[in-house]
């Protein structure tokens, strides 16, 4: 599915909507070149769970928790994690847990991410504010969250 955002604050009503539908366990990957707009979408999920903390990019810390809103959120920036050989770094724990997670860069380590997930992968069309978000779904609980986002 893809969706054409006219700016920054569309793209973030757009993970707003999809926060409200997420429940424990489940994990949205982010894809797109640097400063596409992840973290302003992270922003989006966090807002809809109810999350008032300031959102950064953890890409110097690899995961940052924020466990005050409807269902804590993990987000993970494993851009720094390219060349990285086998490392158990305990994702599972994260994406099996009580909370939502989100991983920015999840192709670098594509073996350990879950079976199931959300993929938005996120460019700026060139000359504008624009940004195209192309969603794709794995697994049922997730196709109705792309289907809801169809019907709307």
């Amino acid at each position: 599915m893809k969706i054409i955002t006219e700016n920054e604050q569309e793209t973030k009503n757009i993970a707003e909507k999809i926060a409200g539908q997420l429940e424990p366990g489940m994990t949205i990957l982010l894809e797109g070149q640097l400063g596409a707009g992840k973290t302003t979408f992270t922003k989006g999920i966090a807002e809809g769970l109810g999350i008032e903390r300031i959102i950064k990019s953890p890409t110097y810390t690899l995961i940052k928790e924020y466990m005050d809103g409807r269902l804590p959120l993990y987000h993970m920036d494993l851009y720094r994690l390219e060349d990285a050989e086998d490392e158990d770094l305990g994702l599972e724990e994260y994406f099996y847990g009580d909370g939502v997670t989100i991983v920015e860069w999840g192709s670098y380590m594509q073996d350990e991410l879950p079976d199931k997930y959300l993929m938005i992968q996120i460019s700026v069309l060139p000359g504008s504010d624009k940004r195209e978000l192309i969603v794709t779904a794995q697994g049922e609980k997730y196709q109705q969250i792309m289907e809801r986002l169809e019907n709307e």
